[in-house]
């Protein structure tokens, strides 16, 4: 993990610039690794779509999941058991976020635009972002990625191609945040989806006084986990233990 250069841009603070909690703070600004880490340590995250003005947003309220809610479904663990998927860590950034940028069955696109691809991969690079992928043997079917600060560790998107894939990478994620004592894993917008996996919402200006305590701990050993290939199977056994 490097030493970013400090960010030429200064992000407002969203509590004062947006009282009515409409979410939106500003517009502008780039997507390199030092502007994306300095939005993030202030609780901000970009989304808009290709073509528009980079916006800045910070939701009232903000929806967080704490890995220690985290249960997984009986179905999942089934899933996992028989299926056997490898799940890895930080081995196919990349691919991952492209896999995410590709149109969905209910959307013709998603704000994933090349701008994001490369912002976040650069970021990737100078170890402020994680991924976690599911491998039906050599093919990758399925994971998720997003931003590590400190303790914190703030979702972006997952994709899957075969069933539940994406919730294994979650569930992964979840096991990553417990073994690592991860207050929460920040899942910016709140959706029923998320509510169904344990999910939470916070105002936002509690979550921001939590954001300033967790960046300031230790970063995650995020290499001491590529260097490791997990086995569904052997995850889907750990459900006994987080019951």
């Amino acid at each position: 993990m490097s030493m970013l250069i400090p960010s030429k841009f200064v992000f407002p603070d969203p509590v004062q610039t947006d009282p009515e909690g409409e979410g939106l703070i500003c517009i502008g600004a780039d997507l390199h690794p030092s502007t994306l880490f300095e939005a993030y340590s202030r609780g901000l995250f970009p989304w808009f779509s290709e073509g528009d003005p980079i916006c800045w947003w910070s939701p009232e309220p903000r929806c967080i999941i704490r890995p220690l809610d985290y249960h997984p479904s009986k179905s999942l663990i089934r899933n996992m058991k028989k299926l056997d998927y490898k799940i890895t860590i930080n081995q196919a950034f990349d691919q991952v976020i492209r896999a995410c940028s590709l149109p969905r069955s209910y959307a013709d696109e998603t704000w994933i635009s090349e701008g994001i691809i490369q912002g976040y991969c650069a970021l990737f690079q100078e170890g402020y972002a994680y991924s976690v992928e599911v491998w039906d043997q050599e093919k990758l079917v399925g994971g998720l990625y997003g931003v590590t600060i400190g303790h914190g560790c703030f979702g972006e998107s997952m994709f899957s191609t075969q069933t539940d894939v994406s919730k294994m990478a979650f569930y992964t994620l979840m096991l990553l945040g417990r073994e690592n004592q991860l207050p929460w894993i920040d899942c910016q917008l709140v959706n029923d989806h998320l509510l169904r996996l344990g999910a939470c919402t916070l105002s936002r200006q509690t979550y921001l006084k939590s954001l300033q305590d967790v960046i300031k701990h230790p970063a995650i050993d995020w290499k001491s986990y590529q260097e490791r290939v997990f086995s569904s199977k052997t995850i889907a056994l750990t459900a006994k233990l987080m019951d």
